[in-house]
């Protein structure tokens, strides 16, 4: 997919503008931003996009993740546990303190 993120009032409207109008590439809408099908309709209108406003469009290429293949076990754990914590409040570092759970410090430093 491709992402396209507006930084001005006029590259927003010229996104919705294209987005009402050619709804056979748009994936997602986000009000700043918005995926495009990842096809030659869609590369065009966000370089078409980004040819108008320069600067004020930003256009990334994303792929899908597959937290199966993409990301450890210990972290996918991890995620479950905490949402099944049995107080809300509790940060995350607090409750992985004392448990096999990744800190958060060693997954802020490890690449996916």
């Amino acid at each position: 997919m491709l992402l396209v993120v507006t930084y001005s009032r006029a590259a927003r409207q010229t996104m919705r503008n294209v987005c009402s109008a050619h709804d056979d590439c748009v994936v997602r809408r986000f009000g700043r931003a918005a995926l495009l099908a990842e096809t030659e309709l869609g590369a065009f209108h966000a370089l078409r996009l980004r040819e108008k406003h320069g600067g004020d469009v930003q256009v990334e290429r994303t792929e899908p993740l597959n937290e199966f293949s993409d990301v450890p076990e210990s972290v996918r754990a991890a995620a479950a546990a905490y949402e099944a914590r049995d107080a809300a409040s509790t940060p995350y570092g607090k409750f992985a303190a004392g448990t096999d759970h990744p800190a958060v410090d060693a997954m802020r430093d490890a690449d996916l």
